[in-house]
């Protein structure tokens, strides 16, 4: 199990990247998720916090989509 943010800042093109909790890539001004057994739930979860989700390419490539 791990534990997922997202950040709260979109990126570029309009997306929220989800991380674990792990990544060298997490950012400073994220929201707390939840504890997962894999990405897709994190994802989904992350969706009732905004629309536009996307895993992290580095953390989750798994749920990379863009």
């Amino acid at each position: 199990m791990d534990q997922y943010y997202v950040n709260d800042d979109a990126q570029t093109k309009g997306e929220h990247e989800v991380h674990r909790e792990s990544c060298s890539y997490l950012p400073k001004n994220k929201t707390y998720v939840g504890t997962f057994s894999n990405c897709k739930e994190a994802i989904a979860k992350a969706k009732t916090i905004y629309t536009n989700v996307d895993g992290c390419y580095f953390c989750i490539p798994d749920c990379h989509t863009r």
